[in-house]
């Protein structure tokens, strides 16, 4: 059975959480890697501040793009496009020069990293009828359970390995692990397949 809470809704909740957990760890990694990153500039703790800041405002305006794309393009070529993006930006983030170049790639590691929460979201409540908010609640959790699972994670490859290490360690993490599940969200939510239906039905 694939429908409206059925167990292919609830493997596909998962898969949704576990891509929102991977996807978080863009808005996590900076704040872990903030003071290492600093230093490594010789700024002030208002300058590397200004990179946050973009970060959350990609975010900001991610969330809308990215929700306004999954109407028109699905969930799917969102969440894969979010993985490009996350891949891009880790793995220039390290090759900045300046400060205002490694601020500027924030901004598409912010934005890309939005895929991966409301557009998810709201993919789920899809899937779900007599649970759809618990199954909504879950979903949302992925952000969360990023912020719990990734930083130690993230400061322990940065004391041994260095924070630009670490970064392409994570744009190859995102490229491996977001991109299988983004495909396993490729069956359409059962409301499109009813109107699929009704639309060649005869008159």
């Amino acid at each position: 059975m694939s429908g409206v809470d059925s167990s292919y809704a609830w493997w596909r909740l998962l898969a949704s959480v576990t891509l929102s957990t991977v996807g978080g760890i863009g808005m996590w990694c900076l704040v872990v890697a903030l003071p290492t990153i600093q230093q490594d500039f010789g700024v002030s703790r208002a300058d590397i501040s200004f990179a946050y800041t973009l970060n959350t405002l990609g975010f900001f305006v991610g969330g809308v793009a990215m929700g306004r794309l999954v109407d028109t393009r699905g969930i799917v070529f969102t969440a894969i496009l979010s993985t490009l993006g996350l891949t891009a930006g880790f793995a220039l983030a390290p090759l900045s020069p300046t400060l205002m170049m490694f601020a500027v790639v924030q901004i598409l590691i912010g934005f890309s990293s939005a895929a991966t929460f409301a557009p998810l979201v709201a993919d789920v409540s899809h899937w779900f009828e007599k649970r759809r908010g618990i199954a909504v609640a879950i979903a949302a959790s992925g952000n969360y359970i990023a912020g719990t699972i990734w930083p130690p994670v993230i400061q322990r490859i940065i004391e041994d390995h260095g924070w630009r290490t670490t970064y392409w360690t994570i744009a190859a993490i995102c490229l491996v692990a977001m991109i299988p599940l983004a495909l396993t969200l490729r069956r359409k939510p059962p409301h499109q397949h009813e109107g699929a239906a009704a639309a060649s039905a005869p008159a």
